[in-house]
């Protein structure tokens, strides 16, 4: 017999009972849905994994990395070294025999024309020595930029003019002009034109040269910023606090610097690959007998039409390399400030 209601005379609606079915009760229809809240970092993240160009340049960097880093593992396993020639297996030109530059099961980039030596392992290596003075050269651009950047733009005044005045005269000096003339100066203050240049010297004056030139851009990004955000109510609250000058730099501004600091590291990286080859190019930067990806296209030039390969692959490398970079580095540019693709 079915009960009916007093007013309606409408059957009750009977809501089945969730341990009667053994499944855990769930939200009410009507129930406010929750919402998780995340950090800029993790939103940035999330833009940054939704994005395949971003996903596969990042995929490649980190292959490029892996290569640099375990160039002397591979050495091991391939079982050549970079000075290691071979010579019986040229002709009597100083051609590769073979196919493609002499390419095959034990050199799998053929060899280079006149000397032998096998263009697979020069170009691991090469890989090494570009990303080392890169990422090297990058970081303390980062670093001096950030510093000198952060203490104009609080400060001001005249410790404000004078750092402005010394980014001025830098980035008045044409770049490739000055390192033309003053690294073969340096290198003859230090060494006798007899002596051998040892390598490391070489790859650490190149990292200083591209530190003090390429620090202003960084400095000038960051001097911005922080003009901005000095008299923000943070910044107010920290001062009334009692809080030192190194504090509010360091503690409180610098952490809001994050998002335009990493998009200029990642997009001076591919600057650096890009000056240190052609610094090599020219035969100003890394020589005989560090490999490098500069220097093996130059010494292709002589043979691009008898063994177009040798010019092609370490070419194509260095292409690929930069690309990435820029490709990484607008990724995360748009994904770090989503209105800056608007």
């Amino acid at each position: 017999m079915r009960v009916m209601t007093a007013q309606t005379g409408v059957p009750p609606s009977i809501e089945p009972d969730p341990g009667a079915t053994g499944e855990p009760a769930t939200e009410s229809a009507g129930a406010p849905e929750r919402f998780v809240g995340r950090s800029p970092g993790q939103l940035a993240w999330l833009r940054l994994r939704r994005d395949p160009v971003a996903m596969v340049s990042a995929g490649l960097l980190i292959f490029f990395f892996l290569v640099a880093l375990g160039a002397p593992l591979i050495e091991r396993l391939y079982g050549v070294g970079p000075r290691d020639r071979f010579s019986e297996l040229l002709d009597s030109r100083g051609f590769p025999l073979g196919y493609a530059g002499g390419i095959s099961g034990d050199h799998w980039f053929g060899l280079t024309p006149g000397v032998g030596r096998d263009l697979f392992i020069h170009v691991v290596y090469g890989l090494r020595t570009s990303l080392f003075i890169a990422t090297t050269s990058a970081v303390l651009t980062i670093v001096i930029g950030v510093v000198l950047g952060i203490i104009a733009g609080y400060l001001g005044g005249v410790i404000d003019a004078v750092i402005n005045w010394i980014i001025d005269f830098t980035l008045a000096m044409p770049f490739f002009i000055f390192c033309m003339a003053a690294v073969p100066v340096v290198i003859s203050r230090f060494f006798d034109p007899r002596d051998e240049v040892p390598p490391s010297f070489r790859m650490w004056l190149l990292i200083v040269v591209f530190a003090l030139f390429n620090w202003t851009y960084t400095a000038r990004l960051v001097r911005g910023q922080v003009l901005s955000l000095r008299e923000r109510e943070f910044v107010e609250a920290a001062r009334a606090a009692g809080a030192g000058t190194g504090h509010i730099l360091f503690r409180e501004l610098l952490p809001n610097l994050a998002a335009p600091i990493l998009v200029t590291l990642s997009l001076n990286l591919p600057t650096f690959i890009t000056a240190e080859a052609a610094l090599s190019f020219l035969n100003i930067g890394v020589v005989e007998p560090t490999p490098d990806l500069g220097r093996l296209i130059f010494d292709s030039t002589t043979y691009l039409r008898a063994d177009p390969a040798y010019t092609l692959i370490p070419g194509t490398t260095l292409f690929l390399l930069v690309l990435a970079f820029n490709l990484f580095g607008d990724a995360l540019r748009d994904a770090l400030d989503p209105r800056s693709g608007r």
